[in-house]
This record gives structure tokens, sequence and C-alpha cells, in this order.
């Protein structure tokens, strides 16, 4: 059950409509991430047919262009990840499913008379951020440099966005409004309440390692046979000349004349200033203001005096004269400026009432001269010469690179000095040098680096923006490919060992199972291996707590909770590390009639499953009626294809 309470996520529609039908390419325009993308080139050319929709193709070169840019995305985010790996969890047939889907939505929507007006494409377009300035608003010079850089068509763009709103449209609401009743709702929410109880035994290959070594051919059968599990991620060497503001010290030091002037534009700045602070009441009357005011000359503070009146006092800090006459005039400004500290001033009559003020601090700054300000305006004056220095330096690099000259020529022609990376990595790390640790410049242009392709021209990235930039390129690339055996021939000897212990593990494994099945309990069939194993391990809990956070359970576990009553079954350790013998002891049982909250989250999740099922049937109809074609051999042409060009001997 646990595999259909997951099964919308995976499923063909679900993904079909979220990435938009052919939507590789509209999903990574939606997505804001094109310059990422790499080119798509020419998507349509031969090599076969693997499906055929009325008078629509869909090529074998198509499909596996389509994979191969779907496993370099992936591999972005997981470096580590190999083609096989990404075969092995259904990314062709997937990719497959969802192609299909679109050519034949599409010419569904066609064969109805269906279509999608230029306005709405236009809508779609304009609101993808990847074509947007930086006020966000839609550029047509940014679309049209885009688009040219990633060798796509409008039109190709504009194809893809018209199917995916077909597809919408179309499509989208066989999903809507799924609601379904308790007679199927219950059984499943009371599944997740379930408790179940068994036990698992290890039966670990290290426990049947070969006793012999094995011999190079063994070893060489094995290695071409699992070439997915020691291939090195791609590698490159990155070729950078860095650009600093330490370049440009000596021209960036300001003249004496422009230290003056900037000291003579900011001069405000530098005169003198005093600040004061106030205790402020203001009153309706003159005579009640000049009672306050005879009050605290006599000695009594503000407040006391403004408390015996009914008032509250006004505190005002940092006070210049123009802030204070905001709530004054020119002649309680000149008086309160002109008093002592501690000294009163007013009663005097303004738009507010007659106001009285006492001064209760003083700040005065002096003038600061030019001679004091220096260092600071040379400080201030060389960061700004600076940062234009870098600007106009690394503006005539890039006017260099668009007009077609090369990183060597533009490295010469300005005095740049060159390194060059060793092969690495996404993550730095130097397959041939263990120790090697990325400096920090290179460090930053690994993921720029990356994301180049072998003809792009050289790149200006910027390290530390306004203060370090590097010109960028990419001198080799190294696909992803096995080392030579003779260089990992005794990682290579230990891994065919312990895939010898993992057969023999999986042959005892099975055996012990048959007599567990007839009635041998667990523990005595672990003994009658006369093999020292570990004792098998109590496991027990509800299915629910397996359903929680993000992480999937454990394989053996999910298998306890997929297993009918009484039974042992087996299960292979992940990495040839042996297999599990899983034995169910019992069930309880739980009726979620009672927890109405659960029963309407499961209705939920399975409405969703439900609605992708029905979108998914639907589209089965189209292809029924449309006598849609699959050649299902295109597959393993894909595969093969795909290995090979990943550097993976079949």
């Amino acid at each position: 059950m646990l595999s259909f309470f997951r099964r919308f996520l995976g499923s063909k529609v679900g993904a079909f409509i979220a990435l938009a039908f052919l939507g590789v390419i509209a999903f990574a325009f939606a997505a804001g991430d094109i310059t990422n993308t790499g080119g798509l080139g020419n998507l349509g050319g031969g090599g076969g047919t693997a499906a055929k929709v009325g008078g629509e193709k869909l090529s074998v070169t198509e499909l596996q262009s389509r994979v191969q840019r779907a496993f370099e995305q992936e591999r972005k985010q997981n470096p580590g990840l190999q083609i096989g790996e990404f075969i092995a969890k259904g990314a062709v047939e997937q990719i497959y499913d969802q192609m299909v889907a679109g050519l034949t939505v599409s010419a569904y929507a066609d064969d109805q008379g269906m279509s999608v007006s230029k306005r709405m494409v236009d809508g779609q377009i304009a609101g993808i951020p990847a074509f947007q300035d930086a006020s966000g608003k839609f550029s047509q010079d940014l679309f049209r440099q885009l688009l040219a850089r990633e060798g796509i068509s409008e039109q190709a763009l504009r194809d893809d966005m018209s199917r995916d709103l077909i597809g919408k449209q179309l499509v989208g609401p066989a999903s809507l409004g799924v609601r379904l009743g308790d007679s199927l709702v219950l059984p499943y929410a009371s599944l997740l309440l379930e408790a179940r109880a068994g036990r698992i035994a290890a039966i670990p290959a290290a426990a049947f390692l070969p006793k012999t070594a094995p011999t190079d051919a063994q070893l060489q059968d094995f290695y071409t046979k699992n070439a997915d599990r020691y291939s090195i991620p791609e590698q490159r060497k990155l070729r950078y000349a860095v650009i600093d503001a330490a370049r440009f010290a000596g021209a960036a030091n300001p003249t004496d004349a422009e230290i003056a002037a900037a000291y003579n534009q900011n001069k405000v700045s530098y005169a003198a200033t005093q600040t004061r602070n106030f205790d402020r009441l203001v009153l309706p009357t003159e005579a009640a203001a000049k009672t306050i005011a005879a009050d605290v000359k006599a000695g009594k503070s503000m407040a006391d005096a403004a408390r015996a009146a009914g008032l509250a006092v006004a505190t005002l800090t940092k006070q210049t004269k123009a802030m204070l006459a905001k709530d004054g005039n020119d002649a309680v400004v000149q008086a309160a400026f002109a008093a002592p500290k501690d000294g009163v001033v007013g009663p005097i009559r303004t738009g507010l009432g007659w106001q009285v003020l006492r001064v209760t601090a003083i700040d005065t700054v002096a003038e600061r001269t030019l001679a004091q300000v220096r260092p600071e305006l040379i400080a201030t004056l060389k960061g700004q010469k600076t940062a234009q220095l870098i600007s106009d330096f690394t503006g005539r690099i890039e006017d260099q690179v668009a007009e077609g000259a090369t990183f060597d020529e533009v490295a010469k022609d300005n005095g740049l000095a060159i390194e060059t990376s060793p092969a690495v990595i996404s993550t730095g790390q130097a397959v041939q040098d263990s120790i090697f640790k990325p400096s920090a410049d290179l460090q930053a242009l690994l993921k720029p680096g990356f994301d180049m392709t072998a003809d792009d021209d050289g790149q200006l990235v910027p390290i530390i923006p306004n203060q370090r930039y590097a010109l960028l390129d990419v001198s080799e690339i190294i696909p992803a490919a096995p080392p030579p055996l003779a260089k990992v021939r005794d990682i290579v000897a230990r891994q065919y060992q312990l895939n010898q212990g993992a057969i023999k593990a999986k042959a005892v494994a099975e055996e012990l199972r048959t007599k567990i099945a007839k009635g041998m309990s667990l523990d005595d069939a672990i003994k009658s291996v006369g093999v020292p194993l570990p004792a098998p391990q109590k496991v027990a809990g509800r299915r629910a707590d397996l359903m929680r956070g993000q992480e999937r359970p454990p394989e053996e576990i999910a298998l306890l909770f997929a297993m009918a009553p009484k039974s042992v079954k087996t299960l292979a350790i992940p990495n040839d590390q042996g297999t599990f013998i899983v034995q169910l002891d019992a069930i309880q049982r739980a009726d979620a009639a009672k927890q109405p909250a659960l029963v309407e989250n499961v209705r939920g999740q399975l409405s969703q499953v439900a609605g992708s099922e029905y979108a998914d049937q639907f589209e089965r109809a189209m292809e029924k009626q449309l006598g849609v074609k699959r050649d299902a051999a295109a597959l393993a042409t894909v595969k093969q294809a795909l290995r090979a060009a990943n550097g993976v001997t079949p």
C-alpha cells in the first residue's frame, strides 16, 4: 500500500502536466533557469521512430536528447549521479511517456478543433522571469538574445507553450473535483493505524567471502559488467585569469585637486554643528505658560511642573535648528539655541500654542578641516576610482570577447596571468590528487565553469563584485567514464570478493526461507548454517509511522508492511552487502472510523491519485482513438546510446 499512497508523486499524467507536456523547454523557462539548460539544438533529427501520433513522429534522437538533458540537469544537483543509475530509476520510460502524452493531447486537440490564441501564448512568455529586465517588465531584446543563445527558435518555444496550454485546458479538468466515498477511504485510512511485528535477520556477504583471490579474467569481466559503479563524474580543466582591484591601486590614488574638490562639494557635512536636547511643554494660554516657566526657573523640574498642571513633558533629542523649527517658529529656534544648558526658554507663542522649553543637553561638533578629513576622502575617492577603473577594464574585455577574440588573445592583450586548474569534478575535487584543495578563486568559478559548454567563448565571472573578477575558459572536458582497471584493481578486487559473497549469502538466505516456510524457527534456521551470523532483530511499529517525514523507510521495514501474515521473504541488502530474511509474525488491525481528521487527510491523498488516474485514462483513450503507435524497442536503443554517449561500456 505504500506504493499506492506515493503513486501520485510519480504519476505519468501528473508529471506530464507539471512538465508542460513537451516541457523540457517550457519547464526550464518557467523555472527561470534558461541559462543553465544548455542549447537544445535540433531535436527532430532522424535515428528511427520511437512513437507515431497521427502525422507527428517522436524520433529516437529526440527522445535521447531529452533524456540526456534531463540527466545533465539532475547531475547539477547530484554531481555523483551516473547515467546507469538515472536509467535504472525509470527516467527513460517516464520521459518517453511524457513526450508521447504531449503529442497525443496536442493531436487530439487539433482533431477537435481546439486551439490557443497568440495572445495567450504572449501572456505566458511575458510572465517568464528569464525574459524580464531589472524592472520586471518583458524585454523583447532579452527574449531574442536568450533564445539565440540557447539555439531555440521562437516558433519551437511557442509550439511547446501552446501544447502546455491546450493540455491544461483539455486534460486538467479530468482530475478536478474528485471526492471518494467512505467505503473506499476507510480501509486505507485504517491501514495507516495497522501495527505489525516481525523479525529481520541479516545474512552478510562478508561471512561467505571466497578463500582464493580472483583471476585477472574474472576481475576484467566483473569490471566490464559493473562499469557504472566505478565511473568518475565528468571532469573539467578550467583556465582563468584573475583581475583584482590591486591592479589599479596606483591609478586609483586621488590627486590633491580631486581631494579639495570633494571637500568643497561636501563642505556642509564638515561644518561645525550643534544639536540640543529639550524638555518641552505646549500650553493653551500665556498665563499658564508663565506659571510653568516661573516654577521651573525657581528650581522645580519640568516634569513636576507639568504633572502639577495635569500635563506631560515632551522630550526632544538631538535637535538641529531645522528640526526644531518644524514645531515652532524662528523666535523659538533662536531663543532655544541661544540659551545655556538648563536654561528656560519662553513662553513663546507658536501655531501650536504657548511653548516653554528647558535645555537639557548641548552637543557641539567642531568644524572638520580639510586636513582632518583628508584620510576619509582619500579612502572614498580611491574606492570610487577603483570601481570605475575595474568597470572600464572589464567592459573592454567583454567587448573583445564579443568581437571574437580568444581567451589567450584577451589575456595577452591585457597582461593577465593565466592559471590552469587540474582536472576537477564539479565539487572541486581532483580525482588524480587526493590532497588537492581548490583555491577560493577556483571554488567561486566551479559552478559557472561546469555550466559552460566546450564551444563557449571566455566569460567574465565576478568573484567579489567590484573587487575581483576572472576571465574564465573551459580548456578540457573529460566525460564521465570508468578509469583503467589497473588504477582501481585493488578496489575492484574487494568488490568482486564481496559480490561473490553476496551471491552465496543470497543462496543461503533462500535455503533458510524455504526451511522457515516449512516450520523451522528463524533462530534455528540461522544456527543451521554453521557459520557465525548476526542474531535476528525484533521490529514492530505502525504503518503511519513509516509515512512521516520526507524520507522513505528502510526497504526491509517497508517489505514487512507489504507481506501476508506469517510469511517469510528475502531482500537484497544494497551494495552487495548480503541478504535480509524478513519474517512477519503478527498484524494488529485498526479502525480509523473514530479518527475523522485522518480519514479526511487520506481522502485528499487518494482523491489526488484517483484524479491522476482519470487524467491518465483519458490520455490513454485519446491514444487509442488516434491509433498512437509506440515502439518499445526504441527504449532499449535509447538506453544503449545514452550509456555509450556517457562513456559506459555495454
